[in-house]
């Protein structure tokens, strides 16, 4: 099967922290994939704009640096890079002053094209960069801005943050950017959900037992300590990521595919989200290993109480949910780089196969996310071979990638998606800002208890699965974590 790639229309996007390493990371880098495969019209525009004083042959120099360390396997053509290079320029702007935002606004095209404005940069310039956009009369009602996380640090922060932007773009401009959503095998999940008789029948508390949702990462907090210390695993990760996940497996199906319906039933799950109890939540910080510094070292605070690793049982009380609880565990320094959501089904109320073994293992459907997207659901078969009934436990395949060829095999990043559908002005995979307060809501109770209680995190070896309290979690429930490996 051959991928279909569908060009967007011409389009202006001028990215604030154009020198920053989110824009020489992901963002450029992905311009020029969705350059080299056809979505992306040569008379398109990227302007990068920062505090930096350099011209434009220079920041294509920075720009073609950044495609070859961080392009990826995908290649162009000979003489590519330099059509794509050759769409870009540079404007010096100085983001809480007025310098350089006239020169900003004469580089755009001006021909009635789409434009949109990637802030890459701290949510506390957010409010500056839109201040300056209407004043300096870039902003129109077909402007698009594209703000990255953190969407403020509790609900008060995030209400701010709602507030100031909406001072000067309507809800429908605004596009908060989760990269999760724009992970293929995410949507997979939608696709196969809700395109196919086979699940959403069994998408309950009848037949499922429970569903966990993990993202582990082998790193430590690294260059990033003073800004993770303020933050831990339950802002870094949570309210955000893993609440967006949750969000998609566990909501209703909408009405129709349109950005609305599914934020709307996406919200419904987050205000359905019961308060969580202490015992039904674990932190931890993870220890020295070797060379590599414990947790309050990297971070240079030997009293912090910030958590690296968290644990929650979250219950979702509707109909579809109710006793059907959702385990979600994210941490940093663990065994292996893995994001997984995997739907545990309930176990056969009587199986009519003598194996003499205990009873059969439950059918799992596991998503991964990362490092290698794809889905995959164990199911019981007959062991080959004469002898009798012997039963085993096997996983069927449903990566795609073969059948779907190169695409499905090495899908789009999931920035290059999502920038795509920024241009052609569709939300379906961007957050809405009642479903980022929403998201609040539920996170405060639980920071401000640890706070009140001067909780302390457990601590945890790096390279494990985490503290072993986050084991008692799932042993008092007769269930246990799956394992967490690449």
């Amino acid at each position: 099967m051959v991928s279909r790639v569908i060009p967007v229309e011409p389009f202006d996007l001028v990215i604030f922290g154009g020198t920053g390493d989110l824009a020489r990371r992901k963002i450029l880098p992905g311009l020029f994939r969705r350059f080299c495969a056809g979505q992306m019209p040569k008379n398109s525009r990227i302007i990068g704009a920062a505090r930096a004083d350099m011209d434009a042959a220079a920041y294509q120099a920075f720009v073609g640096e950044a495609i070859s360390e961080f392009g990826g396997a995908r290649t162009c053509e000979d003489g590519t890079l330099q059509e794509f290079l050759a769409q870009i320029s540079y404007q010096t702007v100085d983001i809480r002053g007025d310098n350089g935002w006239d020169m900003l606004k004469a580089d755009l095209s001006g021909d009635g094209r789409v434009e949109a404005f990637y802030f890459s940069v701290g949510p506390s310039l957010f409010g500056d960069i839109a201040e300056r956009l209407h004043r300096f009369g870039m902003a129109t009602p077909d402007t698009r801005i594209v703000v990255e996380k953190p969407f403020g640090r509790d609900l008060d922060t995030a209400k701010a943050l709602n507030a100031t932007l909406a001072t000067h773009f309507e809800e429908g401009q605004i596009y908060r950017i989760d990269h999760y959503l724009g992970k293929e095998t995410v949507q997979n999940l939608m696709a196969v959900r809700f395109g196919n008789v086979l699940f959403e029948p069994l998408w309950n508390s009848q037949y499922i037992d429970h569903i966990q949702i993990t993202v582990a990462e082998t790193v430590g907090v690294g260059g990033r300590g003073e800004y993770y210390d303020k933050s831990g695993a339950m802002r870094d990760m949570v309210q955000n990521h893993l609440m967006q996940l949750l969000c998609l497996i566990a909501m209703e199906p909408p009405a129709k595919f349109d950005p609305d319906s599914v934020r709307d039933e996406k919200l419904k799950v987050i205000r359905a989200l019961e308060p969580v109890e202490l015992h039904h939540m674990v932190r931890g910080q993870y220890e020295a290993d070797g060379d590599e510094p414990d947790y309050r070292t990297a971070v240079n605070d030997p009293r912090s109480r910030t958590e690296s690793f968290v644990a929650i049982k979250a219950h979702v009380s509707n109909w579809r949910w109710a006793g059907t609880p959702i385990y979600l565990r994210t941490g940093k320094n663990l065994v292996a780089r893995s994001s997984e959501i995997a739907v545990v089904f309930k176990p056969l109320a009587h199986s009519i196969f003598s194996t003499g073994e205990a009873d059969l293992p439950s059918n799992v459907l596991a998503i991964q996310l990362q490092p290698n997207e794809g889905i995959t659901m164990n199911v019981t078969i007959k062991e080959p071979g004469p002898g009798g009934m012997r039963l085993v436990d096997v996983p069927l395949d449903m990566t795609f990638a073969e059948a779907l060829g190169e695409e499905g095999g090495d899908p789009p990043d999931a920035y290059e998606r999502l920038i795509m559908d920024v241009i052609r002005g569709n939300q379906t995979l961007f957050m809405r800002g009642d479903e980022v307060e929403a998201a609040w809501a539920w996170t405060d109770p639980i920071i401000e208890g640890w706070q009140a209680r001067h909780d302390v995190p457990k601590p945890y070896e790096p390279g494990s699965s985490g503290p072993t309290d986050s084991d008692q979690l799932m042993i008092r429930d007769n269930r246990k974590w799956r394992e967490i490996k690449v």
